[in-house]
């Protein structure tokens, strides 16, 4: 009985070395990627599919601007290929931390966009992060990150170049949609007021003027002067509705709507994804979210005006 036990033991034992010593040699033929974020590490994900390991530095619903990276983060680069970031100043701890690894390529996936510049603040004239918001923006990231692929990784060049494709066509169609979804807001209704500038791009393809209350994360938030200034505008704008963003309060947000006639339209998503079983686990679940809130924002706005007219 002893024997029997000793060598189901061992047949075990040489089963799991098997399986381990070819996991990792099939981990050893996928090249590694590692993305500054979620965003940019699902929209690598769409294009690698399983022929690449993908893995973000910052977690699910981590504000960006001023992550501070640990001793893990150096471990977690550590065997990547290249590391993806999208630049424009949105990782501002980026080079201090790139600076403790070597010989790792970086690509910076917003090249190629056209920038917009932000108003207010410290970073008035520097370009707007947040490039993605626009779903023409976020193909040409995919297209970045299918170039470097094919670079690394000529063998599965047709199967990325398909990738891609597919993606692409998920996203314009995606835009299609939400163009005709929101084509009931009047012209001189179409504002996007939002407690972070980070929507520039989104309201840009939105055909919206964007106001914002600050401009970036890493500024100073919700000041008694910024709410005012939004405050003024919006009465003088005779603005629908406000929204706040996702990875800070939405005091600010709320306290605008409750000093003028517009309604608070709750909260849209930007700088992260969430955990799988979150609002916003992908890419295309953040961009489609946040439209219809958007679109349900303006809705309800609009239906207040209307009970208000008629009672």
């Amino acid at each position: 009985m002893k024997k029997l036990n000793y060598l189901i033991k061992l047949i075990l034992t040489i089963i799991l070395i098997y399986i381990f010593c070819n996991s990792n040699v099939l981990s050893q033929d996928k090249i590694k990627i590692v993305t500054t974020f979620t965003i940019i590490k699902d929209i690598a994900k769409n294009i690698t599919g399983d022929k690449a390991i993908v893995e973000s530095i910052t977690k699910p619903g981590v504000e960006i601007h001023n992550y501070q990276p640990t001793p893990k983060d150096i471990v977690r680069v550590k065997g990547a290929n290249v590391i993806l970031w999208n630049g424009l100043n949105l990782e501002q701890w980026f080079s201090r931390f790139y600076s403790h690894i070597e010989n790792i390529r970086t690509v910076r996936v917003s090249k190629g966009i056209t920038p917009i510049s932000i108003y207010g603040g410290e970073y008035t004239g520097k370009p707007n992060p947040h490039a993605w918001m626009s779903i023409k923006n976020a193909i040409i990231y995919a297209n970045n990150i299918l170039t470097i692929l094919v670079e690394m990784d000529p063998k599965n060049s047709e199967f990325y170049s398909n990738n891609f494709r597919i993606y692409s066509d998920k996203l314009n169609k995606i835009r299609k949609e939400v163009h005709k979804e929101l084509e009931f807001i009047d012209r001189d209704k179409r504002f996007l007021v939002t407690s972070e500038g980070a929507f520039s791009y989104l309201a840009k393809d939105l055909n919206m003027q964007e106001i914002y209350i600050w401009p970036m994360n890493s500024d100073r938030q919700g000041t008694p002067q910024q709410i005012r200034k939004v405050i003024d505008r919006v009465v003088k704008e005779n603005i629908l509705v406000i929204f706040s963003e996702s990875t800070v309060s939405d005091k600010p947000a709320k306290q605008v709507a409750s000093e003028t006639n517009a309604i608070y339209g709750g909260v849209l998503y930007v700088d992260s994804l969430s955990k799988s079983n979150g609002i916003v686990p992908t890419y295309i679940d953040l961009i489609k979210i946040t439209t219809k809130t958007i679109e349900n924002g303006f809705k309800d706005a609009l239906e207040k005006i209307l009970y208000e007219k008629n009672n």
